[in-house]
């Protein structure tokens, strides 16, 4: 009867295999591997056995495999270690049962490389984080890179664990990793390295500093532990102002502790949001909003030089790999960024009206908008395009384009006594769409009814400062946070 046998094998080779693996191996047709483990055990397989190489042709094992089993021969498939850790068991058995692959795997999995390089470092693994950069080449790592750079899993797993290990690739190794701890600023990190393990040349290195692994060679295959020293226990919410370096030619460039709390908690972030900070000042929302978005990604815009410098030297002491700055005039490149989850709006640079068209026809569904203002001015300028948006989606262009009565006027008094807002919106806005007007709706929303909603809120902090030996409590300047979001409304939602 054919069977098909995954089997994990160490570079010992046959000496360490077990009795039933060394009996399927014996009497399989069809032997897959890669060429370093199908010389292991080359010398011992049947006369009559076709060994087939896997290196460069992963995507063709479900089919040799399904062939083979169906002309009733026996298969066996050749694993490094453990193939259920970072190996080929998962994906391959998918495979095969999308197949229909009637057949039950067996595997026999060997110690894997893990648990060897642990007992050779002398170090416990029950609590490390286990991650792989063994894929293509992913080039060096840069400040900012995207989740599509091949490190980011790995760099986002060492920024949220303490003791992370990883396997590496030809290109993606520990030299490379060493640099990118640096310029993550996780410099004081630690690598232990294994190489070649059960070879005659194995050769270990034990908790070597990023700057003199990035420069060393290291024969390959190998595995890295990357150890950090214990978090000190500072808060991923309510930072204290001076935790952030700040541009300060009077007062601090930087949203303040009470405003920024209250505008995080607006921002109802979740774990896995995306999350744009435009105007990113000295970084304080965005990195805290990175900090509590661990499976998420914050991009920031700034186009103050001075003030991008001084985030990047935060973004280096908070230790972030979920953060990318742009350095540049907002909304330049942001249509290169995915579609948010949240967006915040600390400075506009005279584009705020763009700005909020911008947002709120990419804001996904649940989505929230933020935004910071300093002057009547700008919060009357938010809350009339706010009005015209909600306005625009159920108008035609010449509805659209007909001015709001008074529009200044009320947003300063709606400004004083904070009310919350409604505006009706349209389920599909192809009138305006037809004549030229931006829609206003994310296309996920155009289907479905729904409201504007958005208030504001007036906040007027007071703190205590000593005069004369003696504290009394001095006013900061009012800032008004103008939260928005889209709220869709199921057609079979009661009125």
């Amino acid at each position: 009867m054919s069977q098909c046998t995954l089997i994990g094998i160490l570079d010992e080779g046959w000496s360490e295999l077990g009795e039933r693996a060394r009996d399927r191996i014996l009497h399989a047709g069809l032997i897959i591997g890669a060429a370093r483990t199908l010389d292991l055990v080359r010398p011992h397989v049947a006369a009559d056995a076709r060994l087939l190489d896997m290196d460069g042709a992963l995507a063709q094992v479900p089919e040799w495999t399904r062939s083979a089993l169906a002309a009733g021969q026996s298969v066996v498939i050749l694993a490094t270690g453990d193939p259920f850790c970072h190996g080929l068991a998962p994906w391959l058995i998918g495979k095969l049962e999308a197949s229909h692959v009637k057949h039950d795997i067996e595997t026999l999995p060997a110690p894997s490389t893990l648990q060897q390089a642990f007992a050779r470092w002398k170090k416990p693994w029950q609590d490390v984080r286990i991650a792989s950069c063994h894929s293509k080449d992913a080039d060096e790592w840069t400040f900012g890179a995207p989740p599509a750079h091949g490190l980011y899993p790995l760099m986002q797993a060492i920024a949220q664990h303490r003791r992370v290990f990883t396997f590496t690739g030809p290109e993606n190794d520990p030299s490379r990793l060493a640099r990118a701890l640096m310029t993550a600023g996780f410099g004081a990190a630690r690598l232990s390295v294994a190489c070649r393990l059960g070879l005659p040349d194995e050769t270990l290195y034990h908790e070597l500093p990023p700057e003199k692994a990035a420069t060393m060679r290291f024969p390959y295959p190998n595995v890295v532990l990357v150890e950090r020293a214990a978090e000190t226990g500072s808060p991923a919410f309510g930072l204290d102002d001076l935790d952030y370096l700040q541009r300060a030619p009077e007062k601090g460039l930087i949203t303040k502790q009470e405003a920024r709390a209250l505008s995080l908690a607006k921002l109802a972030l979740r774990p896995d949001a995306i999350v744009w900070d435009i105007g990113a000042g000295s970084g304080s929302v965005g990195l805290e909003a990175a900090r509590l978005c661990r499976h998420g990604h914050v991009f920031a815009i700034e186009k103050n030089a001075a003030d991008a410098d001084i985030i990047r030297q935060n973004h280096d002491a908070f230790g972030v790999a979920n953060y990318t700055l742009v350095h540049d005039r907002a909304p330049s490149g942001m249509e290169a960024w995915p579609d948010p989850d949240a967006v915040f709006v600390g400075g506009s640079g005279g584009e705020l009206p763009e700005l909020i068209r911008l947002i709120l026809r990419r804001l996904r569904p649940g989505g929230h908008l933020v935004m910071n203002f300093v002057t009547l001015e700008n919060l009357a300028t938010a809350l009339e395009t706010l009005k015209v948006l909600a306005e625009d989606a159920g108008k035609t262009a010449e509805d659209a384009e007909k001015p709001a009565a008074d529009a200044a006027s009320a947003a300063r008094t709606e400004s004083q006594t904070s009310p919350v807002h409604e505006s009706a919106l349209a389920p599909s806005p192809s009138a305006a769409e037809a004549s030229g007007v931006i829609p206003a709706i994310h296309p996920a929303l155009r289907s479905a009814t729904g409201t504007l909603h958005w208030d504001v809120l007036q906040l007027q902090a007071a703190r205590s400062k000593p005069i004369l030996h003696m504290n009394r409590l001095a006013a900061e300047n009012p800032v008004w946070l103008v939260s928005a979001c889209w709220q869709q409304t199921s057609p079979d939602s009661p009125a």
